[in-house]
């Protein structure tokens, strides 16, 4: 069997910064294209493998391609024996190595097979390849599952959450600060908004056997004119994750409950960013003989992963990959031997075996 850790190397050797990926996409298609179980197809930086085998089920496997900026000397990656280190090492060109592998091996599985691989992911969704491969071949994407390769050692993280920013908007009334009962700071009103966001309890539903935990943050706070002036404006961005149980509607509503007594007449809340959450999924046939057969702990994503794009979609998926996803953008960040090795395994027989 291939070196997977030797192959997750060879990808983390090819810089693939978001929005530089056409070296690592095309050193991909050369390998699949030479697949002749395969038909490939690529899309602008997307690559999109799979097998016409007329199978009643069809599973697809998603991963991208694409980096974070370098960070110290990451960009070079080392084998200390048994670890990777570099970037990208486990978000997530280690799963984009078992990816790979698979498509190069299992040449008669048990369910048709779908191998997806994207740019643009850790960037702004406006250039995520996989919401372009839904807009524009989105027959390139039908499947009955799907498996996204994001660091999880070798986990199930099921579903994931959805993540709203808004921004609250605070008016007040221009004074001098000597005279400040002529005026209304505006500044002075953000204590109540940050005191309702910290007071807001921490919501855990339970969801398939698995517990999400919501969280409202502040992440940005602008206001004030000059230091002789009392403020007529300030703003708060807000970050909110929220559970699959909740609609986006459902979790704007919510926080709007959670602010309005903080706020005057004027005030203004904004949704300015928002993607939904994704229910686990964890009956599907192929999900669950996934993680009966190899005994996988299951866990909620409380983050948000391109898992909601399927789920948008009507396709079951969840999150299944090697490497953790606390050192992911950082400057230790590497993979173990073991978690792509096992993670590998358990799909390949999957694949052999079918749900």
């Amino acid at each position: 069997m291939t070196d997977l850790l030797a192959l997750t190397r060879d990808l983390v050797a090819i810089a693939s910064e978001s929005h530089a990926e056409a070296e690592i996409v095309g050193w991909l298609e050369a390998e699949l294209r030479a697949v002749p179980w395969l038909t490939t197809e690529r899309v602008g930086l997307n690559l999109v493998a799979r097998t016409t085998l007329d199978r009643p089920v069809r599973v697809l496997f998603a991963g991208h391609t694409d980096t974070v900026p370098a960070n110290g000397d990451n960009a070079t990656p080392r084998i200390e024996g048994d670890t990777l280190w570099g970037l990208g090492a486990t978000d997530m060109k280690a799963g984009v190595a078992v990816m790979l592998e698979l498509a190069r091996t299992v040449s008669e599985p048990a369910v048709d097979v779908t191998y997806v691989f994207y740019a643009g992911e850790e960037v702004a969704a406006v250039h995520n390849g996989l919401g372009h491969l839904f807009r524009d071949r989105p027959d390139l994407l039908e499947a009955d599952v799907a498996l996204l390769g994001e660091p999880t050692d070798a986990a199930i993280e099921a579903g994931c959450q959805g993540t709203m920013r808004l921004q609250v908007t605070l008016h007040g009334k221009r004074a001098h600060p000597a005279r400040p009962w002529m005026g209304r700071n505006a500044i002075h009103k953000l204590g109540r908004v940050l005191a309702a966001v910290e007071a807001h309890p921490t919501r855990e539903p339970v969801i398939d056997g698995c517990r999400f935990r919501e969280a409202l943050q502040a992440v940005g706070v602008t206001g004030g004119v000059s230091g002789n002036v009392v403020p007529d404006l300030a703003t708060v961005t807000l970050n909110h994750r929220f559970a699959p149980d909740r609609s986006p509607a459902e979790a704007e509503a919510a926080i709007r409950a959670v602010l309005a007594p903080a706020l005057e007449d004027g005030d203004e809340v904004e949704v300015v960013d928002v993607a939904p959450a994704a229910a686990p999924s964890l009956d599907h046939p192929v999900l669950a003989a996934l993680i009966e057969r190899n005994g996988l702990t299951v866990e909620a994503k409380l983050g948000w992963t391109d898992v909601a794009r399927f789920a948008e979609h009507g396709i079951p998926a969840t999150n299944y990959g090697p490497g953790h996803a606390l050192i992911a953008h950082t400057a230790e960040e590497r993979v173990d031997r073991e978690p792509i090795e096992r993670s590998f395994a358990a799909l390949d027989e999957l694949l052999r075996t079918g749900p």
